[in-house]
């Protein structure tokens, strides 16, 4: 099995979260590869503005993640290992990027972006980054 390291970002502006919906209609949080030279937290930054043209800063660690999957291209099974951050967008404006992979995408009112999201392992990540953020905002 090949693993690697990834790294993402549940963005949120106001009361909504970050979604983008990509070709085989899932909606998900934008990540991508961690790779050599590079920080998680660098990543994560760098692929929320690729995937869906948002410029946005951490506020904290939400958690880590990880899901497994046969990869065709590969002939072998991968294991994605995700850490994920809070982050705070400067705007509530996006772009998903079609060249990344996305048909749509924007930010969705919180807790009914919950029920959009495809997998319950991200509906649990959103729902407590979303704790968490509303901590951090009382707290500015």
């Amino acid at each position: 099995m090949l693993f690697r390291t990834c790294a993402g970002g549940v963005v949120f502006y106001g009361d909504s979260v970050l979604l983008l919906q990509n070709e085989k209609n899932e909606w998900v949080l934008p990540k991508g590869l961690v790779r050599p030279g590079f920080l998680a937290q660098e990543v994560a930054i760098s692929r929320v503005s690729a995937e869906a043209g948002v410029q946005a800063e951490i506020l904290g660690v939400a958690g880590q993640t990880s899901y497994e999957f046969y990869s065709i291209t590969r002939q072998k099974p991968v294991c994605n290992e995700v850490t994920w951050f809070i982050m705070r967008a400067a705007s509530g404006k996006s772009a998903p990027s079609e060249a990344e992979g996305f048909k749509d995408g924007g930010f969705f009112p919180m807790p009914g972006a919950l029920k959009r999201v495809t997998y319950s392992q991200d509906r649990a990540l959103i729902a407590s980054a979303w704790e968490r953020y509303q901590k951090l905002q009382s707290q500015r």
